[in-house]
């Protein structure tokens, strides 16, 4: 039998890429769905949740990336440097857009529940306002809360140097998960803000959250464990007490990024394979079975959601399986701009819902055509903006890294 054709050392990465690609086409068409083949997809989620497909699979390949992105720097400073220029360009163009959209009557906005304007710009500036009690400007943006907060995890971990348990922490968080439902523990959506008040949450998370990043980010070894350590605390806090996922979801979310970075260590011979299928079966039992025994959805959403769990996470191990395989070169573009892809399309679903409107009636045609819009639009965005936002954030961090002090 003929041997694999091996990827150019150039091309590693290359098997995640399409992971991500084939993610954003997921999540576009279950939003765009809504727009074009409402039909369809009210028969298709009970079944087949492709929102959580999605979305999961995106967590698996950031539990994979981000860990090792910091660890092969070494430097924490330079690490939320290179985060920043690649999430936030790209965000505030888009939200930009989406405001402007609004102001000339052509997409509207989300309610915010008489949230001030002052509220919801530092909730989103946080990138945590799904976990601060604050209504998302675009629903897409709720997932990026949490990875968020497992950016201010892995630094934790990373200060206290724990970052190499990373199957113990994802099985400890599945376990807990599976332990909220049967032991009957739900709380309401945005509890702590229900019980603290919004805007108190928002600025205490926000001092938090900004000291953090810049005691770790500094000279002194006292300050960078500090900072640390902080960091993690409201994730930690968050997550589980204000999310609008139910409980025992967002510490999945969570179990199921340290999966993904716990293949990355068995890839890279930092634990056993071992080591690693055992963790994955026990956050795969714990999270299916977590989703079983939850009360808080009926049986057909249960079923839509387990479905997509578990093949997302099929999806992931057939791509680590063929991960030595040459990528087809248009599914390694897809992933290249699949981050424009997942911020991009809900704004122009947004202006097409304020102009023409959703569809009475299923349209494949039209489905089709707006993702022949969609992508060249993305083309341009992750050229005009991604990727000279990334080229700044690279000689930046070139200029600041700390020399020597491997943090």
């Amino acid at each position: 039998m003929e041997s694999p054709p091996l990827v150019p050392p150039s091309a590693k990465l290359g098997w995640l890429d399409a992971l991500r690609g084939v993610a954003a086409l997921v999540v576009v068409f279950d939003h765009s769905s809504y727009t074009f083949m409402a039909d369809f997809r009210r028969e298709l989620m009970p079944q087949f949740n492709t929102s959580r497909y999605g979305i999961m699979v995106f967590f698996l390949v950031s539990g994979y990336i981000i860990p090792a992105s910091l660890e092969r720097r070494g430097c924490v400073r330079t690490f939320w440097i290179g985060r920043i220029f690649r999430v936030y360009p790209l965000w505030a163009v888009v939200v930009l857009v989406l405001l402007a959209a609004h102001l000339l009557g052509v997409a509207e906005l989300h309610d915010f529940g008489g949230q001030s304007a002052g509220t919801v710009v530092v909730a989103h500036a946080t990138m945590l306002q799904e976990l601060l009690g604050t209504p998302n400007l675009l629903l897409v943006l709720w997932t990026l809360s949490y990875e968020m907060s497992f950016y201010l995890l892995v630094v934790a971990l990373f200060t206290v140097r724990l970052h190499r348990r990373s199957g113990a922490i994802a099985v400890a968080l599945a376990v807990l998960s599976a332990a909220s439902v049967a032991a009957g523990a739900a709380l309401p959506a945005s509890a702590l803000s229900g019980l603290v008040g919004t805007g108190p949450l928002i600025v205490c998370a926000s001092v938090v959250m900004g000291l953090a990043i810049c005691c770790a980010s500094a000279g002194s070894p006292v300050l960078r464990g500090f900072g640390g350590v902080l960091g993690g605390v409201p994730a930690l806090v968050l997550v589980p007490f204000n999310g609008t996922v139910p409980l025992w979801e967002g510490l999945v979310i969570l179990a199921v990024m340290f999966l993904g970075t716990a293949v990355y260590r068995a890839g890279h011979g930092q634990s056993t394979w071992r080591r690693t299928a055992a963790a994955a079966v026990l956050v795969v039992v714990c999270a299916v079975g977590s989703a079983s025994w939850s009360g808080t959805d009926d049986h057909f959403a249960r079923r839509g959601w387990i479905v997509a769990f578990l093949l997302a996470v099929l999806t992931f191990a057939v791509g680590l399986a063929t991960r030595r395989r040459r990528v087809p070169r248009i599914l390694t573009g897809l992933g290249t701009i699949s981050y424009s892809v997942y911020l991009v399309h809900p704004l122009l679903l947004a202006v097409i819902d304020g102009t023409v409107g959703r569809q009475r009636q299923n349209s494949l045609v039209l489905e089709v055509a707006f993702f022949a819009v969609l992508l060249p639009v993305c083309l341009l965005t992750h050229r005009c903006v991604e990727a000279p936002s990334q080229a700044w954030g690279r000689r930046l961090a070139g200029r600041v890294e700390l020399p020597g002090t491997g943090r």
